[in-house]
């Protein structure tokens, strides 16, 4: 009687390479930079040879892909929802923007990275573009509590970018707290 073959084994450790592949160029993307990052130094730092990355990876665009969804599964960004049941709009914007901004605070050394590469590697600015749309679409949620005026919008629009918490936290030399008022008082008085 034959035995049935499965792919069990096989599967897994192809999971694992992929696994490690996938760390190895985030780790690199978020270090040295995408535009710096090599596929012998990915290989190198995963322990696979060239000819086994790209079994499974055959394009840039599927490593992209994969190290995107890595990442963001690494560092989830934080779910606005119990804030944006608040029934007062500062309550909401006040929480948003505290949760946000610890979460900057976190990502920071890793999302400079990634951003001052999207300027070099069209793919990486393809991927933290999507980032941008749900930081809009988040922005577009929060202002609907506000009293609709386009420069209300653009504030909290504003208040919501990394470079406006880099900006106030790092350069400005605000607490969290502080920032999270600063950004208040600007939305208030758009």
């Amino acid at each position: 009687m034959k035995r049935k073959y499965e792919l069990k084994e096989r599967a897994r450790r192809q999971a694992e390479t992929r696994s490690r592949i996938v760390q190895a160029a985030v780790d690199l993307h978020t270090s040295v930079g995408s535009s710096r990052t090599t596929v012998s130094a990915i290989a190198e730092r995963a322990g696979v040879e060239r000819h086994t990355f790209y079994a499974h990876f055959p394009d840039e665009r599927a490593l992209f892909r994969a190290c995107s969804q890595h990442w963001r599964a690494e560092h989830p960004r934080p779910d606005p929802a119990r804030w944006l049941e608040l029934d007062d709009p500062e309550q909401q914007l006040r929480g948003v923007l505290s949760a946000l901004y610890g979460w900057y605070e976190e990502v920071e050394p890793e999302l400079e990275v990634l951003l001052r590469d999207a300027t070099l590697v069209p793919l990486q600015a393809e991927l933290l573009g999507e980032s941008s749309e749900k930081t809009a679409e988040l922005a577009d949620t929060v202002a609907r509590a506000w009293p609709r005026r386009k420069a209300v919008r653009a504030a909290i629009g504003h208040a919501l970018e990394f470079e406006t918490w880099r900006s106030l936290v790092r350069r400005q030399r605000l607490s969290r707290k502080q920032a999270v008022e600063a950004m208040l008082r600007l939305v208030e008085s758009a």
